[in-house]
């Protein structure tokens, strides 16, 4: 990247400290996520018991956004990163051994935890070392290392189970990831510290994580309306990580298998990471988010009819990339409806509060498929997320004219 005009920024001067270890954080979770049902199965749970395994690393990330910010400004960005990266070695090495589906639970709950406190060092970093002129696409660049982290860490996943012959040796993937995340965060120069303001980025997500239920009570009617939106974003989002692995196994497809697939459709988000930003700046918020919705919500549909179909695998594999495409679309939209409604005064505590508005329902979403699934089946907890994302559609469109003003186009 070329030198900005006022303040000499070089993009590849953040390429180690954030973007590296933003992608290795994301290889490690890319190849962990596609093999949690199919262990848990292992562990003598059933399909919902999977489910619910599965779900705790997005309940986990909910646990994790009100403390994270605290921390964060307690002990600093670079600090808070290693020691997420210790936590997920942790935890991945108590997986590799679990031998019970509670404590198997617990460590991917864990994960959880490290993913939702790394995450927001690494916004405190951006936010702060990079110049505002071109923050927007130094974030979308980091969400794109991480996306693109997602879409490695399946292959890589499954080529280590094809040598092993084990599940868990994904696990393994992980934890070396992690490791090398902790010794580049070490190794480094410590820019944070050489910043004009080196405490901003910890104030930002202190800012953020203060008062939290007191904001959401303040702004509940954007939260409602907006936020509930938003919620259905990622509760679809989180649905589709965690019905693609119980799909697949419940189809009888092989871990290695489901990751490749998995992978492929994470190759299709990742392209369009960028796309999406521009369609949102040119045309409208509604432009990304709504296609991105009805997408998701119409492939959920579909495959809920496919499981006993002779071509059911042929069908999981487009679904996976379906649902991959629409969720590119869609990519980065929360983080840009909650810049767009924050309080320019004082955005950080909005911020928040819409992050935990989007990541409950993120949380939420995979309980209620396992509920469904012990109460029914699969198919039925398939479909019935898939009309939830068209009526979440229905509200974005409208909701966002009423609270979001149209950009001008260029």
């Amino acid at each position: 990247m070329t030198t900005t005009a006022t303040d000499g920024f070089r993009f590849r001067s953040i390429a180690v400290p954030a973007l590296l270890p933003a992608f290795l954080f994301g290889v490690g979770e890319g190849a962990v996520i596609p093999v949690i049902p199919a262990v848990a199965i292992s562990l003598g749970t059933d399909l919902a018991g999977a489910g619910l395994i599965a779900a705790m690393i997005v309940v986990g990330q909910l646990a994790g956004d009100i403390p994270s910010g605290w921390l964060v400004a307690k002990i600093g960005e670079r600090t808070a990163m290693i020691g997420s990266a210790c936590l997920s070695i942790v935890a991945m090495a108590v997986a590799f051994f679990s031998s019970s589906a509670g404590l198997f639970g617990v460590s991917i709950f864990a994960l959880g935890l490290a993913a939702a406190v790394f995450a927001l060092a690494r916004q405190a970093f951006m936010t702060t070392f990079v110049p505002v002129r071109i923050r927007a696409r130094a974030l979308s660049t980091l969400g794109g290392a991480f996306r693109g982290g997602w879409f490695v860490g399946p292959f890589l996943g499954a080529a280590v189970i094809a040598l092993s012959g084990s599940e868990r040796s994904a696990f393994l993937v992980h934890i070396a990831c992690a490791v090398t995340v902790a010794v580049v965060l070490l190794a480094m120069p410590d820019l944070i510290a050489k910043r004009e303001h080196p405490d901003a980025g910890e104030r930002l997500v202190r800012a953020e994580s203060v008062g939290l239920f007191r904001t959401i009570w303040d702004n509940r009617g954007a939260l409602v309306r907006v936020g509930s939106g938003a919620a259905i974003v990622g509760a679809l989002r989180a649905s589709r990580l965690a019905i693609l692995p119980l799909w697949a196994v419940s189809i009888g497809l092989p871990a290695g298998t489901t990751a490749l697939v998995i992978g492929i459709g994470a190759a299709a988000d990742f392209a369009l990471f960028y796309t999406s930003g521009a369609i949102m700046d040119r045309f409208g918020r509604l432009w990304s988010v709504v296609p991105s919705m009805v997408g998701m919500g119409l492939a959920l549909i579909t495959l809920s009819f496919t499981h006993d179909l002779g071509s059911a695998t042929a069908w999981f594999v487009v679904i996976a990339i379906w649902m991959g495409v629409a969720n590119g679309v869609g990519s980065g939209i929360i983080m840009t409806l909650s810049a767009d409604l924050a309080p320019k005064e004082n955005p950080a505590p909005f911020l928040g509060a819409f992050r935990f508005t989007a990541d409950g329902g993120a949380a939420l979403a995979p309980l209620v498929v396992s509920a469904i699934v012990l109460a029914g089946s699969l198919p039925v907890a398939t479909a019935l997320v898939g009309v939830v994302g068209l009526l979440g559609a229905g509200i974005l469109v409208r909701t966002i004219p009423r609270y979001v003003p149209h950009p001008r186009r260029p």
